[in-house]
């Protein structure tokens, strides 16, 4: 009998400070999260880090050392303070110079004389690495080891997913199933409990909401098994109905 395949992690590193400012809204990070669902991939950690080359390469030594894979986006542009590849480069312990094919994208993508120094530091991609194809601005990311290192522009970022998703493997994905009802998330909480125990393969989550009804929760099962989801999820309409809500499944 086939053993039951472990799932791939993977977490997302975002750099940048206009994230921590709050200048700047990270939309990445729910986007591959639901990329990575899709393949089987569970997304089990995210960071958020400056332009701080130390900060960078502490965050990704902890996060490559600890999942299969890790996604960043963010500072591959051409300004002063792009210095993810750099920091990528220190992390694993190598050198960095002008990659040639990158070369070859860019300097096609400008004008005669536009491609200035500046625009020439978007080729810099650390020894060993391999690029990741951008299909809108020509300005390639870069895999090396276990990371992918993407734009933090999100049209551009997700370009570069759809490049490098035949090189990720796929597993079993998670299914889900939410209910909602207009019931306070207190009134729910010993029925859910007991609902969890008797289905431990299955994730239950509670989310509360309020409108102008009232108080409401969606009830959210996840897991791997539809089955055992589909289960979870019914026995969760039926305790909502034994309080006198109306469940409604989304």
């Amino acid at each position: 009998m086939d053993q039951p395949q472990t799932p791939k992690t993977a977490a997302v590193l975002v750099i940048g400070d206009e994230i921590l400012s709050g200048r700047t809204q990270d939309t990445n990070t729910a986007y591959i999260a639901r990329f990575l669902g899709s393949l089987g991939i569970d997304l089990k950690e995210g960071r958020v880090v400056g332009d701080d080359q130390a900060e960078i390469v502490a965050a990704l030594n902890a996060l490559r050392a600890r999942y299969d894979f890790v996604f960043t986006t963010g500072g591959i542009g051409p300004t002063h303070d792009d210095i993810t590849a750099d920091a990528i480069a220190a992390a694993f312990g190598v050198g960095i110079d002008f990659h040639p094919e990158a070369m070859r994208l860019l300097e096609a993508r400008y004008a005669p004389g536009e491609f200035n120094d500046m625009r020439k530091r978007m080729a810099r991609v650390p020894l060993g690495a391999s690029l990741v194809r951008n299909s809108v601005s020509a300005a390639p990311g870069f895999h090396i080891g276990n990371v992918f290192v993407l734009a933090g522009v999100p049209m551009i970022m997700r370009a570069m997913l759809e490049a490098i998703e035949p090189l990720l493997p796929r597993g079993v994905v998670v299914h889900s199933a939410t209910v909602s009802a207009e019931v306070p998330e207190g009134k729910v909480a010993g029925g859910l409990a007991a609902i969890q125990k008797d289905n431990p393969d299955v994730a239950l989550g509670s989310y509360p909401f309020y409108r102008d009804q009232g108080y409401g929760v969606q009830l959210v099962a996840r897991g791997r098994d539809a089955a055992a989801v589909e289960k979870a999820a019914q026995a969760i309409e039926a305790m909502l109905r034994e309080l006198g809500a109306a469940p409604v499944r989304l």
